[in-house]
Parts: C-alpha cells; sequence; structure tokens
C-alpha cells in the first residue's frame, strides 16, 4: 500500500477513517510521544514552527510545512519508526506527516483548543475523536 493509499484512507475512500494505517500511525506516534499531543506539538515550537503550529489549533487556513521541517522537528529515529511502523521510505514518512499532522491537528482541535489530556484518552480516545471528526 502506497502513501496515497493510505491517505486516501483517511479521506473517507477504501473503508473509511478507521482503517487508515497513516491515521493509525500517526495517533499512536501521538499517544506514544512524552507529553503526548502537547510535547509532540512543542517538539515542532522548539524547532521554530510555533506559528505553523497555531495555525493548525486555531480556526483559520492551516499554514503549510514540508518535510524537511517535519525531519527537523521530529528528528532521524522518530521518522525513522515512523516509517518502519509504515513500511515507507523515510523521505515519503516526512511527506506524510508534512501533509497528515497539520489536518489531524485540526480536526482534534475544532473550536481552536485542543482536546485535554482526559478527552483524548478518554471516550474511545484520539481515534475516536478522529472518527467522528472525518467520518
Amino acid at each position: 500500500m502506497g502513501l496515497m493509499d493510505m491517505v486516501g484512507g483517511l479521506m473517507g475512500e477504501d473503508g473509511g477513517p478507521g482503517r487508515s494505517p497513516l491515521l493509525n500511525a500517526v495517533v499512536g506516534m501521538i499517544q506514544q510521544h512524552p507529553g503526548g499531543l502537547q510535547g509532540l506539538l512543542g517538539q515542532f515550537q522548539q524547532q521554530g514552527l510555533g506559528d505553523q503550529v497555531q495555525s493548525w489549533i486555531g480556526t483559520g487556513q492551516n499554514q503549510e510545512i514540508d518535510a524537511g521541517q517535519v525531519q527537523q522537528a521530529l528528528g532521524p529515529g522518530q521518522i525513522a519508526a515512523f516509517a518502519q511502523q509504515l513500511g515507507i521510505g523515510q523521505g515519503d514518512a516526512a511527506s506524510g506527516l508534512a501533509q497528515f499532522l497539520p489536518l489531524v491537528i485540526d480536526k482534534l482541535s475544532p473550536q481552536g483548543t485542543l482536546p485535554s489530556e482526559a478527552e483524548a484518552e478518554g471516550g474511545g480516545g484520539l481515534m475516536g475523536m478522529l472518527g467522528g471528526l472525518l467520518g
């Protein structure tokens, strides 16, 4: 399965959002990251991507990031683990995250605020929140 197939699954094709390997991998990455969603976004902010992160959380248009910025923010270890989980190359993994992470963060913050840790862990967790928003 290619990267576009994985993204297509997120967008409601090929069985819907709950079956997207890319969505599952991103949610897993968020849940396993030290500090969860806040910790992951903090990593991007520390790399000078605070304006982009705020645009994903806010109610306006999402600012884009590129694969290089994702690699810089996450580092080679996290990119390699993400790529291995999906069975794709590290460049494809970084590109997928660059396209996909802003969308996921945007969908997790429809009112311009991130979910609390309790919201993210309860009631189906992040996947449940995304399933309702994307499905």
